[in-house]
């Protein structure tokens, strides 16, 4: 069995509950009350993911940037 390291995108909505993504899948999110429980949850939504593409056919995960935008006060 392959291991895969696979990027995370965690947030935190207006509601306190934690969203997390996977970029390399198109639609991979889930979310949770707590970090761990947001892991879990986007684990399994991997899980699914994996069973419908190939690791060959992933998206290309290129990085994260930080973006200076001017807000108007």
């Amino acid at each position: 069995m392959e291991k895969l390291h696979l990027p995370i995108i965690i947030e935190m909505d207006e509601d306190g509950y934690y969203i997390v993504s996977c970029p390399l899948f198109r639609s991979c999110h889930s979310y949770g009350e707590t970090i761990d429980e947001a892991l879990e949850n986007i684990r399994e939504v991997i899980e699914m993911c994996l069973e419908e593409t190939k690791v060959e056919e992933l998206n290309k995960f290129v990085g994260f940037r930080e973006l200076e935008v001017a807000q108007n006060v």
